[in-house]
């Protein structure tokens, strides 16, 4: 494994030591390594929105809609839309879980979709939380939790906590990534919040946890829209996390290491407003390896003389989200609280 490593690392040095390798030209490899989704592209249907529900929560009111991604593919999720800040529009944040289950974990919800009262889980309802901040976040159900499990997975196994392994395995089998499919959906998300009149397409953010991290991590890198990423219990490098441990198979981007770690990808997002936050005893994603990660795309921002549009944070706990810097940090890097000019 430490061979297979090096060789990949070597490959990788000689691409970066001859200065041909641009923002434009690894981003291009890495829509590569994902998978073509370009004929779903060329079949994309129509948004189709349809608002599923409406629930005013006093200080936020919270919709359930559902519109389509992909031929056959419709997704649903929770939009949060924040009471006392005006009419709008709003920045947008797109909100993406980890590993759980599902969209209702980061809105407040427990699975069966009644409240949660208790104390929150590694989430920290965290699409609330940014909402109380002023801004409307959406809350998709990434494919393969939640209500987006395969049916006949559930069938087999009614405890089944996702659909991960069948989907990203037949996905391989195509070509194809269950990696890209979800960064794909998260770009007809972020088209979906550009279509809202009571969002301000100029101030789109996103924030996500561990493989919601993922999730945040490749829609910035992949689309300029979003001007500011939160990045949650995943900044590492994949010698020292992915290829460490067994992990989830939608973490494996075939040929990636060829091209770039994962800071350098990471580093896409640059030279828009980044946030790297993690829990200094994260078993899942070592802290060593996450300060090495700060390291390098700090140096990224550096280099484009952007450095104040980077920020982290290390914090006392595990693979969970904090929020006690980033929460404020993203409100303010979209402006909320501040009516929009751009309308």
């Amino acid at each position: 494994m430490d061979k297979l490593y090096a060789e990949t690392e070597a490959i990788r040095n000689k691409s970066l030591g001859s200065d041909s390798q641009d923002q434009e030209q690894l981003r291009n490899k890495l829509k590569a390594a994902l998978g073509s989704f370009e004929e779903v592209d060329a079949t994309q249907p129509a948004l189709d929105p349809v608002l599923l529900e409406s629930t005013d929560l006093g200080d936020v009111i919270r919709e359930r809609v559902e519109y389509s991604s992909a031929d056959g593919l419709r997704v649903p999720a929770y939009v949060l839309i924040p009471k006392g800040y005006g009419e709008g529009p709003f920045p947008a944040v797109l909100a993406w879980h980890g590993h759980g289950y599902g969209s209702r974990e980061v809105v407040g919800l427990l699975p069966d979709g009644s409240e949660d009262t208790g104390a929150p889980g590694i989430h920290r309802h965290f699409a609330l939380e940014l909402c109380r901040r002023g801004m409307i976040v959406i809350a998709p159900e990434i494919i393969g939790f939640g209500d987006r499990k395969l049916t006949w997975d559930t069938e087999q196994n009614p405890d089944t906590p996702n659909s991960c392994f069948p989907i990203a395995a037949a996905l391989l089998l195509a070509g194809k990534t269950i990696a890209g499919l979800r960064g794909y959906e998260a770009i007809r998300s972020a088209d979906y919040l550009t279509e809202r009149a009571d969002v301000d397409a100029s101030r789109i953010g996103c924030m996500g946890l561990s493989g919601g991290g993922m999730v945040a991590s490749l829609s910035a890198a992949l689309d300029q829209r979003v001007q500011a990423a939160v990045i949650c219990g995943y900044s590492n490098t994949y010698k020292s996390s992915i290829l460490s441990r067994r992990h989830c198979l939608d973490n494996y981007i075939p040929g990636i290491l060829l091209h770039a770690e994962m800071p350098e990808l990471i580093g896409l997002i640059a030279p828009r407003a980044l946030f790297m936050e993690s829990g200094i005893s994260d078993r899942l994603f070592p802290v060593d390896a996450t300060e090495a990660a700060i390291d390098q795309v700090s140096g990224i921002y550096a280099s484009m003389g952007v450095e104040e549009r980077f920020a982290s944070d290390l914090f006392e706990g595990g693979h969970e989200i904090s929020g006690r810097r980033s929460f404020d940090w993203l409100a303010e890097r979209l402006g909320a609280g501040r009516q929009s000019i751009s309308r």
